[in-house]
């Protein structure tokens, strides 16, 4: 698909998300969906990373099931494949995968579009379905989700090296302040441009080269949506390795929390999407990032949840217009809600912007180090020995 006719087909679907995408998509979530981000029920607290896993072969296929017109893989394939057991917590309808260590590593509940893995909230682009005494998951979310997930090893030709080029986009900006919090006078446009110039200083101390999108309170382009398709811009012009755009979110007061985006597969819905548009069967150059995208969205989610200790509100997938685009593995971070003024008291102090941009930074340290053990570098080879030369004795 050519680059303008896939921008030109996102015009309608993007109006929405025209300021950004900060708006969590309460209209798009049903009900349950509200009151899960309301009152998440309690997980493990998020580890320090995803346990390795013992080498299988990678070229079995996937066994599924084809139900509702969507093709389901059996948890207990998933179990089977990774050294893992299957424990009910609860018969029918909550599943388990239990590693030797008697670690839940992964959790399923029937009628859900999340799971958790290793205690972090992961969302799917489709329902689990209980059937046959078991739960399914889609063969999709198998496939782009969960196995890079567990072994990113095997989709080593896929991933790239660690990044060593970092663009940094700081959301909105000029007459785009984004998220507002009026009565503290919070314009989420200065947050963003505050978290990524601290965050600049960090990446570049660790070694990092870092590129930013806009370095004072300006748009890349007076219109909205050029002012998108430009970020992404300076990415693919620098041949970055990695682009991330920072955000704070707006809900009903009551929500608090951290969510983290990457780009939505092909064929699956988005995040808090309940049915397909024109824009779920296209491919965007997004989603050859897709195995990176996914290694990338939890490392940064995983670190954030813990680092901040927030409310996890889930690693999620959408179509943002700054992340259909971009040639390299793009990640969108929706750091705190503004619209719920405890949190929003918390982000106005520098002392956590610098805490938001810390967590940044080591998730991008923990995705570097999940690459570089994917690429290790080459062993070298032993010096050259040779027998001392009898002539010069």
């Amino acid at each position: 698909m050519a680059r303008s006719h896939a921008r030109s087909l996102l015009a309608t679907m993007v109006a929405l998300m025209l300021g950004g995408g900060c708006t969590a998509p309460a209209s798009a979530q049903n009900r349950a969906e509200l009151a899960h981000a309301v009152n998440p029920p309690a997980a493990p607290a998020p580890a320090t990373g995803v346990a390795p896993l013992p080498a299988v072969p990678v070229n079995r296929l996937w066994p599924f099931t084809r139900l509702y017109n969507v093709d389901y893989v059996d948890v207990r394939a998933i179990a089977e494949r990774y050294g893992l057991k299957p424990s009910w917590v609860t018969r029918g309808r909550i599943l388990q995968l239990v590693d030797a260590q008697g670690r839940a590593r992964l959790k399923f509940e029937d009628r859900k579009r999340d799971f958790y893995l290793d205690g972090v909230r992961v969302f799917l682009g489709e329902i689990t379905v209980f059937n046959r005494g078991s739960l399914l998951v889609s063969k999709i979310d198998v496939i782009k989700t969960i196995a890079p997930l567990l072994r990113p090893a095997e989709h080593a030709n896929q991933l790239p090296g660690p990044p060593k080029l970092i663009v940094l986009d700081a959301g909105h900006g000029g007459n785009d302040p984004g998220t507002q919090n009026t009565a503290l006078h919070l314009d989420e446009k200065d947050l963003t441009l505050d978290v990524v110039l601290r965050l600049q200083k960090l990446l570049e101390g660790r070694g990092y080269r870092v590129i930013l999108t806009r370095h004072d309170d300006t748009k890349l382009d007076p219109v909205q949506r050029a002012d998108l398709e430009k970020r992404d811009d300076v990415a693919n012009r620098a041949r970055a390795d990695l682009f991330l755009s920072v955000h704070f979110n707006s809900a009903v007061p009551t929500v608090t929390g951290t969510e983290t985006y990457v780009m939505t597969p092909q064929f699956q819905l988005s995040s808090g999407a309940e049915k397909k548009d024109d824009t779920v069967d296209k491919s965007f150059p997004g989603n050859r990032q897709d195995f990176a995208n996914v290694v990338l969205g939890y490392d940064l989610h995983r670190t954030l949840v813990a680092d901040l200790k927030s409310s996890d509100r889930g690693f999620k997938r959408g179509r943002r217009l700054v992340l259909c685009f971009p040639e390299c593995p793009a990640a969108l971070v929706e750091a705190a809600y503004l619209s719920n003024d405890a949190e929003a008291r918390r982000v106005a102090t520098p002392e956590y912007r610098q805490q938001i941009a810390q967590a940044i930074a080591d998730g991008i340290d923990a995705y570097a180090a999940t690459l570089a053990a994917v690429h290790p570098p080459p062993t070298p080879a032993p010096p050259e020995t040779h027998p001392p030369n009898a002539a010069s004795h």
